[in-house]
């Protein structure tokens, strides 16, 4: 049980330490909650911080039900065990997924603001967010990072699904996660405060954060 996402970041933090001294590197957070997390492991290892926005695809009159998700750079994932489930034709998808990248580039703007990507190419990147269930979110930050041509791709984690860990790590360098259970639920479940971060506070940590 973690106290809240700094608590979390901390602990995660301390996991990652053997990345320190290993290179260039920047650690992502993914928008809005691992933003929270990825600002302690990159005080950590004195790393520049930057914000992954990834928008979940959401299945059509069941909007938390995600059947994929989208991320910068045209990146598309498909969620085959929910999309197979609906059995849906493949326009309702692309209808879902065109209205997920409007939002994301509307979140972009909200959180970045006039600051630019920092760049990962050739650079361990270092992709962080507060939990990981199904993974389609992570799937989607991944190979976006990977379209950048990040040099390394750690993935950082609080708390993950055992089964999603190991497909992971069949995709990146290195997989950290600071607890990994066979079944997870909600993310929500191993934090005593897991309260929304709001859009000012990922602004806020990304100020505070030195340039990349």
């Amino acid at each position: 049980m973690f106290r809240d996402r700094h608590h979390a970041g901390r602990e995660l933090a301390a996991l990652t330490a053997h990345l320190a001294g290993t290179g260039d590197m920047v650690v992502l957070g993914l928008a809005r909650g691992g933003v929270v997390v990825a600002a302690e492991v990159a005080a950590a290892l004195a790393a520049p911080l930057d914000v992954m926005v990834v928008g979940k695809v959401g299945a059509p009159g069941r909007p938390e039900l995600a059947m994929g998700a989208v991320a910068p750079g045209g990146i598309t994932i498909h969620y085959r065990p929910v999309l197979d489930m609906l059995d849906l034709p493949p326009a309702a998808f692309e209808e879902a997924a065109a209205a997920a990248r409007a939002e994301l580039d509307r979140k972009e703007e909200r959180y970045r603001g006039v600051r630019p990507h920092v760049p990962v190419e050739g650079r361990t990147a270092v992709v962080v967010d507060d939990g990981l269930a199904t993974g389609s979110s992570m799937w989607a930050a991944v190979a976006a990072v990977k379209s950048r041509g990040a040099g390394r791709v750690v993935v950082g984690l609080p708390v993950a699904v055992a089964a999603a860990c190991e497909q992971l790590r069949a995709e990146v360098d290195e997989v950290i996660s600071v607890l990994a259970p066979v079944t997870l639920g909600a993310v929500g479940s191993f934090y005593e405060d897991f309260t929304q971060v709001s859009d000012e506070e990922v602004r806020a940590l990304l100020d505070r954060a030195p340039a990349g």
